[in-house]
């Protein structure tokens, strides 16, 4: 079993609670969605809780690479670990570019570790 995986997973976990709390209110909007708001409007906490279910399913994708998980054998896990790495590479890019600086100079960072880890594990 490789560590990568597994260290990947629990980092989509934490992000996850991070976007469940934003869904719930709580003031810490200037880290997300380009700062704009302390406390999200209704319509944002919805994307939030989405992105939430999205992030434990990139979170599934990468244990049942790891081989973890039982079960899910339907999904292309080869593809959807590259389509999901790409895409951490450039919410990486638009973390950096936000006008927020707790975005940039905390969410920034987290993406960029996430994204490196899962070039990692698709490349191993």
């Amino acid at each position: 079993m490789d560590i990568l995986p597994i260290l990947v997973s629990v980092l989509f976990i934490g992000m996850a609670v991070f976007q469940v709390l934003l869904s719930l209110g709580l003031p810490l909007g200037e880290f997300a969605l380009g700062g704009y708001y302390k406390v999200l409007p209704k319509k944002l906490r919805v994307v939030s809780f989405i992105n939430a279910v999205i992030l434990l399913g990139m979170c599934l994708v990468f244990l049942k690479h790891a081989d973890t998980v039982n079960g899910f054998n339907f999904l292309p896990v080869p593809i959807l670990t590259w389509i999901i790495t790409i895409f951490l590479g450039l919410n990486t890019i638009v973390n950096l570019a936000s006008r927020s600086k707790k975005e940039r100079y905390v969410m920034a960072p987290i993406a960029g570790v996430v994204f490196v880890l899962c070039l990692l594990t698709v490349l191993n």
